[in-house]
């Protein structure tokens, strides 16, 4: 008999406030293990890094590598966080320094091969010769990746493709999946052979695991709230037993110094985000001034005849007026980008009309990529508002809309998901830019219009 413990972290999204208690379990797990014979394997499955984080947007996530560094993990996966919020040379270099395995089965180069960071899985063998495949996939944005240079594959077909080889190699199985719960559940139920599915995306959290046909599925949440530990208990290479269990990150005792560990990996990001690009009048230093020019910047970055966005995307006023590229992230932390979207005049008005409902105003709103708290109103460039007694009427460019008339709209990619404006989701022509966020566009104006 063995045992063979694994612990488990995904969607930190560069959360630190719990990191030092969980580093701190980690390698305190790792060393009792290894001290008592035991086998012990440390998997992170993507979304450790979000730029929202002064540390992980100054460093494009190479802190967020030594921080996996120095606490013990075996292995990764990427996360969408990882994957398309930074640009492919950052990408290429996120992990130059790893000492630990990234794995990731269905990403590519362009020209289809394997960038040599990474690999599809990695067969670890224990003391008593058990062979253990681990395998990482990662969520299936492959337009946006391609944009980026890279090439996504299908992650059921990647794994379809490796599956014989994977149990040829390996007595035990294990995915780790950046795909969410309802695609784990998938893949318990199409590959039963699999004995446990490492999840992430979705922030599910399954405090016992679940257990689908023979497969085991675990998850902790998201933030570093939870730490998971699996136990196989295997005999001969064959899986005897497995459960699971969650650690509540709160309750674990403190560690000394953690809060000026936490206080430093936010300062050393600011430091190296402090370099003043621009001078900005009091009267431009407002919430309300910078997402009128934030806008202004979407519809000239994008070429189109109008955009709008809400006022949420500016979280504060910036204070001082030398502003540094640590003042663009605080006011507008989002990893969202520029979007063009096609709508045809009576698809505008029935837009335009959903955005002036008064409901956006206290909408509170959490996913996309919004990393705000309240939408807040809508901001406009190239629409004229008129309220009357006939009602609200909207002109382009100072012109009535042409019902006919197919219109090229800037706003920010979050538009486009979920049935926020259903007319802008159901569209078929819509072009993405990445790798600029929509800070790099307020960056970019306010160079130009504040130059010295």
């Amino acid at each position: 008999m063995e045992n063979i413990h694994i612990y488990h972290t995904n969607d930190v999204h560069s959360h630190f406030d719990h990191w030092p208690r969980i580093r701190k379990l980690l390698l305190e797990r790792k060393a009792l293990h290894e001290e008592a014979g035991e086998e012990c394997f440390i998997f992170d499955i993507g979304d450790h890094m979000d730029r929202f984080h002064p540390y992980s947007d100054a460093t494009r996530g190479k802190g967020n590598t030594a921080i996996l560094n120095d606490s013990g993990f075996t292995a990764v996966t990427i996360g969408n966080n990882e994957g398309i919020t930074l640009p492919y040379e950052n990408l290429n270099e996120l992990y130059k320094n790893a000492q630990f395995d990234v794995l990731v089965a269905n990403l590519f180069n362009k020209d289809g091969t394997i960038p040599p960071w990474a690999k599809p899985y990695q067969i670890y063998e224990t003391k008593q010769h058990t062979k253990i495949a681990v395998i990482g996939l990662t969520a299936y944005f492959s337009h946006f990746y391609g944009l980026l240079g890279w090439k996504l594959t299908e992650p059921f077909s990647e794994l379809q493709n490796l599956f014989t080889t994977l149990k040829k190699q390996s007595d035990i199985l294990i995915v780790l999946s950046h795909l969410g719960i309802h695609d784990d559940e998938r893949l318990a139920i199409e590959f039963p052979e699999i004995d446990v599915i490492l999840g992430a995306h979705t922030h599910h959290i399954l405090h016992t695991g679940k257990v689908i046909n023979q497969t085991l599925l675990a998850a902790a949440g998201k933030y570093g709230m939870f730490v998971g530990h699996v136990e196989l208990m295997a005999d001969k290479g064959k899986v005897l037993d497995k459960k699971a269990i969650l650690y509540n990150t709160n309750e674990l005792p403190s560690v000394e110094n953690e809060d000026e560990m936490i206080h430093h990996w936010y300062t050393l990001g600011k430091e190296q985000l402090s370099t003043v690009f621009t001078k900005v009048p009091p009267k431009n230093r407002t919430k309300e001034s910078l997402a009128k020019i934030l806008c202004e910047s979407l519809l000239e970055w994008c070429q189109a005849d109008c955009a709008f966005i809400n006022e949420g995307m500016i979280l504060k006023d910036v204070e001082t007026d030398l502003v540094t590229d640590f003042d663009l992230l605080d006011i507008c932390p989002h990893p969202i980008n520029p979007c063009l979207v096609k709508l045809s005049g009576d698809e505008l008005k029935e837009v335009l009309l959903e955005a002036e409902d008064e409901k956006w105003v206290n909408m509170q709103m959490k996913g996309f990529g919004f990393r705000g708290n309240l939408m807040g109103k809508m901001v406009y460039a190239g629409i004229q508002i008129d309220k009357n007694e006939k009602g609200t009427e909207f002109s382009i460019q100072s012109l009535d809309i042409d019902r006919n008339r197919i219109y090229q709209v800037a706003i920010p990619d979050m538009y486009t998901f979920g049935m926020l404006f259903p007319q802008i989701q159901r569209a078929k022509h819509k072009t993405f830019f990445f790798p600029e966020f929509l800070r790099d566009l307020l960056k970019w104006r306010l160079t130009h219009l504040f130059h010295e």
